[in-house]
């Protein structure tokens, strides 16, 4: 399992002390020092069953810089929306899990985060 955090975001720690309280094995990925590329990016986004804006954090201020509110949402936005998750990891949501069976969680409260464990 591992779990992409920020250490400055109280649900982030919340999520690994729930992990640490359940003897999980997990592997942390603070993902702002090592942001994902985008084919990772995609392959998680495949696993959570969702798509980039549903996990972006629009709220930013990057995403306010680059307008990312006023962005389409349709399958030929996509990349573009992937691109800006790559190159700007802060608007990434989190913390995501992703498990060893496959699946992979938005973990922003405790019931999601023992839902994959």
């Amino acid at each position: 399992m591992e779990i992409w955090i920020n250490p400055a975001c109280s649900k982030c720690r919340s999520a690994v002390s729930i992990l640490d309280e359940a003897s999980a094995e997990y592997t942390v990925r603070r993902y702002l020092e090592d942001p994902p590329t985008a084919a990772e990016l995609e392959a998680v986004l495949k696993r959570l069953g969702l798509q980039p804006w549903d996990i972006a954090r629009t709220a930013e201020p990057v995403a306010k810089d680059l307008g990312l509110k006023t962005w389409g949402r349709t399958p030929d936005d996509r990349s573009r929306w992937i691109d800006a998750l790559a190159e700007h990891p802060k608007l990434i949501q989190r913390p995501i899990i992703t498990a060893d069976d496959g699946t992979a969680a938005v973990a922003r409260d405790p019931e999601t985060v023992r839902s994959v464990l």
